[in-house]
């Protein structure tokens, strides 16, 4: 570090925090180490009797915290996302937009090897809403070789984009709901609006719920009959269970839908069956996505309702995290449930 009078250190970084003291109010940082100095800093280095300032000369090949943050920021975000200010050196990632949050962990821990560098996110494949935080890249030391993010620059063009906000499309829904005793009409449908509303979040809608008892070909005929109006997903609630009267997911296989998986590693949400009849995802839903806040239907829906296919290893990968803690007041997604 070298000493220069403030008004010839514009351009160059501040190698010390300067404080701000203010007789019967506060005191306080009025510039951080590392800041780099503007012609408008001048006047309150000077009002605070800064004449001197020691800076940090930077030699050929190396970049400010600052402006490294902004090329990694840069490199790391792909649509859907926004970037903050650079703050001593680091950057937040920001949704902007409601949709499906979206990181190639393999390339993450590729760049996080990358000494001095480092990116930190919240995890993959779950709804985020806009505005919403979702990761910060930040460089170490206050200067950082070149050539480290040129590495890390490299990283991130092979796999573009590392991390992205795939947008929910505005699916037509079918729902069909079983059970004799909701058909006959002796107790009022529950699963209905939790569900309607469920797909609201996401930005799709439930066009058309049919009732139907039991009986597999009702409820063959009624999934048919969905998708011939143009639902692009048919959910099935009811009816899930191992129960020798519980006929849905022999009805989703009669349907003629191809089965991803019967089961999956969610508590709760064991019940679960995604099948598909073309590219049109079914769906049987069991009776914990009307009681539980969150389920299995948070961990793959949202996924679906942003295009993707999914397949029985997507499923089977949300046993490490997919024992929900039942927590008395629900944070998801801010929690480790479903986190793969």
């Amino acid at each position: 570090m070298k000493a220069l009078p403030v008004e010839q250190a514009v351009g160059m970084m501040l190698g010390h925090d300067v404080t701000r003291i203010i007789p019967g109010g506060e005191k306080g940082p009025a510039f951080r180490k590392g800041h780099v100095i503007q012609l408008a800093d001048v006047p309150a280095f000077l009002d605070i009797g800064k004449r001197h300032v020691y800076v940090i000369d930077l030699p050929p090949g190396m970049l400010h915290e600052d402006e490294a943050a902004r090329r990694l920021a840069a490199a790391v975000a792909g649509p859907g996302l926004s970037l903050t200010a650079p703050v001593e050196g680091r950057i937040n990632l920001v949704a902007a937009r409601r949709g499906l949050l979206k990181i190639d962990v393999a390339a993450l821990h590729r760049l996080n090897a990358v000494e001095d560098i480092v990116l930190a996110t919240v995890q993959t494949d779950h709804a985020v809403t806009t505005g919403r935080p979702v990761a910060g890249v930040r460089v170490i030391p206050l200067a950082v070789p070149e050539t480290k993010l040129t590495v890390a620059e490299k990283i991130c063009t092979e796999v573009f984009p590392l991390i992205q906000v795939k947008p929910f499309q505005a699916l037509r829904v079918g729902m069909v709901t079983t059970g004799s005793e909701v058909y006959q009409g002796r107790i009022e449908d529950k699963f209905g609006p939790v569900v309607r509303k469920k797909f609201e979040t996401l930005g799709s809608t439930v066009t058309r719920q049919i009732l139907v008892s039991d009986d597999v070909g009702m409820t063959v005929q009624a999934i048919r009959e969905l998708i011939a109006e143009g639902a692009r997903m048919v959910v099935v609630t009811g009816g899930m269970s191992v129960d020798p009267d519980d006929r849905t997911p022999a009805a989703i296989r009669a349907a003629g839908a191809e089965v991803v998986t019967y089961g999956a590693p969610v508590f709760p949400g064991a019940m679960f069956m995604l099948g598909y009849i073309g590219d049109i995802p079914v769906l049987g839903l069991p009776g914990c996505v009307m009681y539980y806040r969150t389920s299995i239907f948070d961990l793959v829906v949202p996924r679906l309702a942003a295009g993707e296919r999914l397949r029985r290893e997507d499923i089977t990968v949300l046993g490490h995290g997919g024992f929900c803690r039942g927590c008395e007041v629900c944070r998801y997604p801010a929690c480790g449930f479903g986190c793969g």
